[in-house]
């Protein structure tokens, strides 16, 4: 390389800055319930380091979810059962400090992981504050029923709480694999009663993972004062998450069909995850023919 291969004052092999970007306010919940308001779709993606949070923020996606699914593309784990407390506390402080550093205004919603709130809602306070010192908006917790007393719990002391139905993939097994949730009336009945509850309990977001397309549009006219984020549960949600590495189409496993393979068709990971977000946006995606299940 020669001497003029970076940019003038450029430290050898650093990236030199990239122009401005449009500024935006920091994402917020009451902006959250803004958009919803207006109709506009909220945007979540993965990330669990800072250059990739900080290209998700660049890209326009509203909502970083630090997944406990780290454990399956970061680890090499064969579910998320295996993630810890502090391997979750170290990846979320590592996402902040990238957005920090890029001026960043997205929001942060971290995974409470497997075995770090079951034990009581005292427990769960424990582990959210772990999670919010290390620069955290939110906490995302699995389940209903149960877990709506720790709910109430975490928000009346001041932790913002994202819900999670469905496929819950902390308790796969017990669930009997990665299946579709609430196809039944039963099901969908159990489902709703949860929904409910975790709403009356002051959950914010709640995550529907495959659930029937249709139900998730019930349930998100339903759930007035909570965001519902879809994954694998149709277009009718107040939001779509994707998982970044599945997004990119980098899947170490089979990739489940309602995932889109945005990078195909992109120049870069940044475009990648713009036309991710245009596409939430404008409703091509996700395809309510992919969630009739």
């Amino acid at each position: 390389m020669t001497a003029d291969s970076t940019a003038p004052g450029t430290p050898y092999g650093t990236i030199p800055p990239a122009s401005p970007l449009p500024q935006r306010k920091p994402i917020s919940l009451p902006r959250l319930a803004q958009m919803r308001s207006a109709g506009e779709k909220i945007t979540m993606l993965t990330a669990y380091d800072a250059t990739f949070a900080a290209v998700a923020d660049a890209a326009g996606v509203e909502t970083i979810l630090v997944g406990d699914s780290l454990g399956m593309v970061c680890q090499g784990l064969a579910s998320t059962v295996g993630v810890s407390l502090e391997t979750m506390a170290y990846h979320t402080a590592s996402v902040t400090r990238g957005l920090r550093r890029a001026q960043g205004t997205a929001w942060v919603v971290a995974d409470l992981p497997s075995g770090s709130y079951h034990e009581s809602p005292e427990q769960a306070m424990r582990s959210a504050t772990v999670l919010m010192q290390a620069g955290a908006h939110m906490v995302k917790l699995e389940g209903g029923g149960w877990t709506a007393p720790t709910v109430r719990f975490l928000v009346e002391r001041g932790i913002p709480v994202c819900a999670h139905l469905g496929l819950t993939p902390q308790t796969v097994h017990a669930l009997g694999g990665y299946r579709v949730q609430g196809r039944d009336d039963a099901g969908a009945q159990q489902l709703r009663r949860h929904a409910l509850e975790l709403q009356d309990a002051g959950a914010a977001m709640l995550v529907l993972e495959m659930v029937p397309a249709a139900l998730s549009a019930s349930l998100t006219q339903e759930l007035p004062h909570c965001h519902t984020i879809g994954i694998g549960a149709g277009n009718g949600t107040a939001g779509q998450v994707l998982v970044l590495h599945d997004m990119l189409g980098m899947n170490l496993g089979k990739m489940p069909k309602f995932v889109r393979n945005f990078m195909q068709d992109t120049g870069s990971i940044k475009d990648a995850m713009a036309a991710y977000v245009r596409a939430v946006k404008d409703g091509s995606f996700p395809d309510n023919a992919l969630h009739a299940w």
